[in-house]
């Protein structure tokens, strides 16, 4: 029997321990466990840049069927085709 959840939104801080440390009470009793996702600013250096990610794309395994003839479904024809009947 899969358990219903309920979602909480808090604010906090994440100390230099890596310790977080809620602001205010909880709005529930305790103890019980409890899941915990975080949401956090991210720095633009994690970040992948379209470039690169175009680039592991083109090369990674899992795309490769995108290579197959029957993945080939339209044609330039069929471009202009479409351009030319919005017009």
């Amino acid at each position: 029997m899969a358990t219903s959840l309920k979602a909480v939104e808090l604010e906090g801080m994440i100390d230099e321990n890596r310790q977080l440390k809620i602001e205010g009470d909880l709005p529930i009793q305790g103890p019980q466990r409890v899941r915990i996702i975080l949401l956090y600013p991210g720095n633009e250096d994690d970040d992948i840049d379209e470039e690169e990610w175009l680039y592991a794309a083109a090369r990674n395994p899992a795309f490769a069927f995108l290579k197959e003839d029957s993945e080939d479904l339209y044609t330039l024809q069929d471009v202009f085709a479409t351009t030319a009947q919005k017009h």
